[in-house]
């Protein structure tokens, strides 16, 4: 063999031996024999569901599985964006997908899935985001009278479009907010009659329904049955509307989110003070007093000397004898004059009040409607700087008496900012902190609060906040909780509630929150016309006067008549008169006038 032929045999060998010797290592270190890679074709991806609908904002849970490798981890997607957006809805890292709040443009999307172990293992679900389902919290007025009418309603998730309905009969109906629809209609029999809101389609839903009296209403009899005087019982009798915030059970009402920062900042050990109670103290009786009127107290002309552009105006049957706030001795504090008519049901209150000879000076007065759920005109003050009634949120005897309180109390904070939440409707800043409580802020007893060792009459005000809570509605020494003055308080045991502190309590979720930028606005009533039955009569002649109104909460006729139901009432005038209706909603009040000459 030539020595290059057998060289290259030599080194053939060689090779083939270390080939060998290299497997032979293999075996001995791996004994088995090693798994093939998945390749990106063997691994898949399927979602549940593949089809889905969904309410605008609303929540829902998908779910991937991975096939064909043990990492099982995806990455969500809503129309090709990782996590989704505001626009399209978002999805969590575990498949938990959250709705818009409003229906995207269109409103079908997918939801994908994608294998972190290959990009190219993809599923997806296809989904229609439907209208959200409306929730109706009031209507305002409660009760109407047959013929012609207006409602403004309150709620959520209204949506335009959305149609309200009295009964089966739809309603005109106009969108004002998320929160807000004002109806008009006409209904000629009397009755109890549902009110439902219904949003339109994609997903056309129901809201719950709540009762609107039409006609003579049987709340109105157990408003006459309260007892006349001062201080005296209602006999049962419950101020506004179940629809009410006042009457609203929030036991179970979520918390906000800021609920321990905000109490914090009010000062979490910061007791409780009852600012009412039997006696007097340095000459001035202890709470805030009230009055109940009948039809033998007749109206009052009221002077405003402050805020008379946001005050309803009078007269009002507040007896010039009614006592003021801090009464024998009111001194120069808020002097507040709280007046309730059993003979039409309307409640008056004053603040910084002084009785003249035939008039009562004033800084602002309101008028209140003890059937209905009114809200205030936005950004209007009242006796109260939330721009809130006093009365529904007082502590008084005689409901203690009775064993409970069916409803919230009113509570004063050190500082507030420029902020409201309904049903108050006004601000009165002096913090710009925003930790500082907004008018018409709710708070809550904790549940777990043990009670047991108070006596009966402090158990039934320390559960009623637990049911109902406390709001804030003015500026003062924090967590003052306002009551009515009774010599029948032990004021020694109402000491007693200054053991609970600030920190026994929680915020509840405060939506909507109004500041300057983003007050609602809306139409103002309509009224239609506003005439007299003759323009001109002898001295001492009756004449009706009569109106068409609509998107009103209430009406006033002034002077000589007063806060009114109806449509008409009947007038007396001794010299030519010139009389003023007043149509007043949440978002403002219309005027007009006629005059009837006296010959």
């Amino acid at each position: 063999m030539l020595p290059t032929v057998k060289a290259l045999l030599v080194f053939g060998l060689l090779a083939a031996a270390l080939l060998a010797g290299c497997s032979a290592s293999t075996s001995k270190s791996n004994p088995s024999t090693p798994s093939t890679p998945s390749t990106p074709a063997s691994i898949s991806v399927s979602i549940s569901p593949t089809t889905a609908s969904i309410r605008a904002g609303d929540s829902f849970q998908f779910t991937a599985t991975v096939s064909g490798n043990s990492n099982s981890a995806v990455t969500w997607a809503v129309k090709g964006v990782a996590g989704g957006s505001s626009a399209l809805g978002t999805i969590s890292s575990s498949g938990n997908y959250t709705a818009p709040s409003s229906l995207p443009n269109p409103n079908t999307l997918t939801i994908t899935a994608t294998s972190v172990a290959s990009s190219s293992a993809i599923s997806s679900s296809a989904v229609t985001v439907l209208n959200p389902t409306p929730s109706l919290s009031g209507t305002n007025p409660a009760s109407v009278g047959t013929g012609s009418f207006s409602l403004a309603l309150t709620g959520s998730n209204f949506v335009s479009g959305a149609q309200v309905l009295l009964g089966t009969m739809p309603l005109t109906t106009t969108f004002v907010s998320a929160t807000q629809l004002t109806a008009t209609g006409s209904e000629s029999s009397a009755g109890l009659f549902s009110i439902t809101v219904v949003n339109p389609d994609p997903g056309s839903s129901s809201s719950n329904s709540l009762n609107l009296q039409v006609g003579a209403s049987p709340q109105a009899s157990g408003c006459s049955q309260m007892s006349l005087g001062q201080g005296a019982t209602l006999n049962g009798f419950l101020p506004f509307s179940s629809a009410s915030p006042w009457n609203q059970d929030i036991s179970s009402a979520p918390v906000d989110t800021n609920s321990s920062a905000i109490i914090n900042f009010i000062g979490p050990t910061i007791g409780l003070h009852a600012d009412f109670g039997a006696g007097q103290y340095q000459g001035s009786t202890i709470g805030i007093p009230y009055s109940i009127g009948g039809l033998q107290q007749p109206n009052i002309p009221v002077n405003f000397t402050a805020y008379g552009s946001e005050s309803d105006p009078g007269p009002m049957p507040i007896a010039l004898t009614d006592p003021i706030e801090g009464y024998p001795n009111p001194g120069n504090g808020d002097r507040h004059v709280v007046a309730l008519d059993n003979a039409n049901c309307f409640l008056y209150e004053l603040d910084s009040s002084y009785p003249q000879t035939n008039s009562w000076n004033a800084n602002s007065a309101a008028v209140w409607d003890l059937l209905g759920n009114e809200q205030r005109p936005y950004t209007w003050t009242s006796a109260d700087a939330a721009g809130l009634p006093i009365f529904p949120g007082l502590v008084r005897y005689d409901e203690v008496a009775a064993g409970a309180i069916h409803h919230a109390i009113r509570f004063t904070l050190q500082n507030s900012r420029a902020a409201f939440i309904p049903p108050a409707s006004h601000w009165a800043a002096n913090s710009s902190n925003p930790l500082a409580a907004p008018m018409g802020m709710r708070m809550r007893l904790r549940a777990s609060f043990d009670v047991s060792g108070y006596s009966a009459a402090n158990q039934v005000i320390l559960n009623a906040f637990k049911k109902y809570g406390i709001i804030m509605a003015d500026n003062g020494s924090s967590m003052y909780i306002s009551g009515a003055p009774d010599d029948r308080w032990d004021n020694n045991d109402l000491h007693n509630l200054g053991q609970v502190q600030a920190s026994n309590f929680e915020v509840i979720q405060m939506s909507p929150v109004y500041t300057q930028s983003n007050v609602p606005t809306g139409p103002s009533p309509q009224i239609t016309s506003f005439t007299a039955g003759a323009a001109s009569v002898a001295g001492g002649t009756s004449v009706t006067l009569s109106w068409q109104v609509a998107g009103a909460s209430y009406v006033i006729v002034s002077p000589q008549v007063g806060a009114v139901r109806g449509s008409s009432v009947s007038v007396t005038p001794t010299a030519t008169t010139t009389y003023t209706l007043y149509a007043t909603n949440a978002f403002g009040q219309t005027t007009s006038t006629v005059t009837v000459t006296v010959h």
